[in-house]
């Protein structure tokens, strides 16, 4: 696709990559063909990788992504061992689980395993665990 000399633009970074991890290999692969890319949407301005200036304020903007990745990971582990500490944090009955009184219902009224598997689109496993073994 990319080729030396070529520039891929894209109107907002966020649309480009979800993680530093992918931006960074989107990146290497845009510079290993020789090509750049070009921000649109920072104000009134844009970044071009192929200057220096542009390198160094996307990588700014990237450590910046992931540092505050990393504090919001921060502040909901701290949130999460309060809310155990205080008894609150339970986290989420697994999907099957949910469904346990549906599949006994099902089983008492006569609906053999493959047919309630089928109606509830859970796994064997789940069928069972559902049934407490």
């Amino acid at each position: 696709m990319l080729r030396t000399g070529d520039k891929l633009v894209v109107t907002k970074l966020d649309r480009l990559a979800r993680s530093v991890a992918h931006m960074g290999d989107i990146l290497h692969t845009i510079e290993s063909k020789g090509a750049g890319l070009v921000i649109l949407s920072l104000g009134s301005e844009t970044i071009d990788t192929t200057t220096a200036t542009g390198k160094l304020i996307l990588n700014m903007m990237i450590s910046v992504a992931q540092f505050e990745r990393e504090m919001m990971k921060e502040r909901q582990v701290e949130g999460i061992k309060k809310a155990k500490a205080e008894g609150k944090y339970k986290g989420r009955v697994p999907t099957a689980m949910r469904q346990s009184d549906k599949v006994k219902a099902l089983i008492e009224a006569g609906i053999g395993r493959p047919q309630v598997m089928e109606q509830l689109g859970i796994s064997k496993a789940s069928y069972y665990r559902c049934l407490g073994g």
